[in-house]
């Protein structure tokens, strides 16, 4: 039902200023229709922002045809649903895809690619390659790679590009008259009925972000276009339809557990203290009728959903922050890149070993040459790959002597170290390097595991006399090089040197690859099947996908502000 009044009206509405967020509020934009991005963070970029940059896509860009790699979209279309191919853990890579999404990803993403260029965003000019790649079909090389500049250094992750893919975008938003109101969540979507009608707007809650100490709200970095809003809650009107690119749900623990019940509070997401990706775009679509859709995705332990990061310290492990970085006020430490797990152990809850520490964590997807040969659609294509199942993820998630009521949670890993692992990892340990939570030093073993209930996930006290007996074992193996409980290879160094370490280790949980049903012009539809009127979504917020990465998400962006602009008007 409409509320009595609105304070904020445009054509188009999009929630969320990430990868297909900004694709879509542009593309509306040059379509004519005036357009208001909602944005929950104090800036613009989303999850997007904290990306490498890598953008897959396919079907006949033009640096694909540049460099003469041969694509198209039906060549796209037929990997991206293409039934026979499994990763190493025997996890079938396209087979739950919804196939008319996957049709109009096939058409649509060389012209994004286009789109892209036009609005400002550079890549490195060199054939495009497999190296990040995760999902985007075996018949040819499609991952293209943003340049990267200063900019990236200070506002992206370490050796990552989402600056300059999501910069460019922002600008070209601002100089095209798109307005952000930012600091503002959406909670509501309103329908004309519950579950029935067209959609008419939405309503958001102001959620500043105050620094530790300060009284003052955060601000955007660039200021063109903002809107000023002093209300605690703003309802904003859609003359033609609402965008929701809230960016999926693996932030929000209960939500997650619809798909996963193993994934429990003390499982981090990757880089969530920026971008939480909260499940609100499902939840409040859901809420007037939408159906969810493509659960498979999700569920399986697909390559990248959960991950064991290198990054300790600190449990937005996705990767080192600089300080000077304007993400870090809300990320707030670089973490320590353990750089070889040779240096550390990694135990559970309860203070033991439970796999080989080297054991990089999650499998590889499959790309182009991973398959030899490479038969589309044949039934032998599965036989062909070398099976490695994922032990070390299930093992991490396992219950354990530990667990308790309700959940029988397995709890938080912890990385064991000594002095000379700092030595030789060649840390410098300052304020800004850990959390202080998610970090403990000591003198001894059993002070060492007296202090991790001060992390808020350690639900249990570990006991000292099993950290101590792990560690004992492992320094014996140590002296014979052979690591017969867990098959590290040759362990080198023993943990024997005090200060004694225990560094926040656990599982991140990643991508997003269930939501909302969409149709293949990215309209959301209800559990009956039907198209919900003037109510769009793309990127990790829809389902049907099993593509990793931002390609899918700037495609449906652009598919859904395109479409979005010319509804009727309300």
């Amino acid at each position: 039902m409409a509320p009595e009044r609105w304070d904020l009206e445009a054509d188009v509405i999009v929630i969320g200023s990430g990868a297909t967020g900004l694709p879509a509020a542009i593309r509306a934009r040059d379509m004519g229709a005036s357009v208001i991005v909602v944005e929950a963070n104090y800036d613009v970029g989303g999850h997007a922002l904290v990306c490498g940059g890598n953008v897959a896509l396919g079907g006949g860009t033009s640096q694909q045809k540049k460099y003469g790699i041969d694509d198209s979209p039906d060549i796209l279309f037929r990997d991206l649903t293409d039934w026979s191919v499994v990763e190493i853990n025997g996890m079938p890579e396209y087979r739950y895809n919804d196939r008319g999404v996957q049709r109009a990803l096939a058409d649509n993403e060389a012209r994004a690619f286009e789109f892209l260029l036009e609005n400002g965003v550079e890549f490195v000019d060199k054939s495009p390659d497999n190296f990040g790649a995760h999902g985007i079909g075996i018949s040819a090389k499609r991952e293209h790679h943003c340049v990267w500049d200063k900019g990236q250094s200070l506002e992206s992750p370490a050796g990552s590009g989402g600056t300059t893919l999501m910069r460019p975008l922002e600008a070209s938003a601002r100089s095209k008259g798109i307005r952000f109101l930012l600091n503002y969540h959406m909670d509501v979507i309103f329908r004309e009925q519950p579950n029935k009608g067209r959609v008419l707007g939405i309503e958001a809650s102001f959620t500043p972000t105050i620094l530790p100490g300060t009284t003052t709200p955060l601000k955007s970095f660039h200021s063109g276009g903002n809107i000023d809003m002093s209300a605690k809650t703003v309802t904003v009107k859609a003359r033609r339809a609402v965008i929701i690119g809230t960016g999926g749900s693996t932030g929000n623990v209960n939500f997650r557990r619809i798909f996963d019940v193993r994934l429990t509070e003390e499982y981090p997401l990757a880089a969530g203290e920026f971008s939480p990706q909260d499940a609100s775009g499902e939840i409040a679509a859901m809420a007037i009728g939408a159906s969810l859709w493509g659960t498979a995705n999700q569920t399986f332990d697909r390559n990248g959903t959960l991950r064991k990061r290198p990054i300790i310290g600190t449990p937005t492990n996705y990767i080192e922050w600089k300080k000077e970085s304007p993400i870090f006020p809300k990320v707030g430490a670089t973490g320590l890149a353990l750089r070889n797990w040779q240096n550390a152990i990694i135990v559970n809850q309860m203070g033991r070993r439970f796999y080989n520490e080297m054991h990089d964590g999650y499998p590889a997807g499959t790309f182009q040459g991973s398959l030899d040969p490479y038969v589309p659609a044949d039934w032998r294509n599965a036989s062909r790959i070398k099976y490695t199942p994922t032990n070390y993820i299930d093992a991490a998630l396992a219950i354990n002597e530990g667990s308790t009521a309700p959940d029988y949670a397995a709890g938080p890993q912890w990385a064991i170290f000594d002095a000379g692992a700092v030595e030789r990892e060649k840390w410098n340990m300052n304020q800004a390097s850990v959390r202080p939570e998610y970090f403990f030093t000591a003198g001894t073993l059993e002070e060492l595991a007296s202090m991790l209930t001060r992390c808020p996930h350690q639900k249990v006290a570990m006991p000292a006399a099993n950290l101590e007996a792990t560690v004992e074992r492992y320094n014996r193996m140590v002296e014979f090089g052979v690591d017969e409980d867990f098959g590290k290879p040759t362990p080198m160094h023993k943990i024997a040197t005090p200060p004694f370490y225990a560094a926040w280790a656990t599982l991140t949980v990643h991508d997003t690859y269930a939501g909302l049903r969409i149709n293949m012009d990215c309209r959301v539809m209800d559990m009956k099947g039907e198209v919900i009127p003037g109510l769009y979504c793309g990127g990790e917020s829809a389902a049907g996908c099993s593509q990793h990465g931002v390609g899918r998400a700037i495609t449906q962006g652009y598919i859904a502000g395109m479409l979005a602009a010319v509804e009727p008007l309300g």
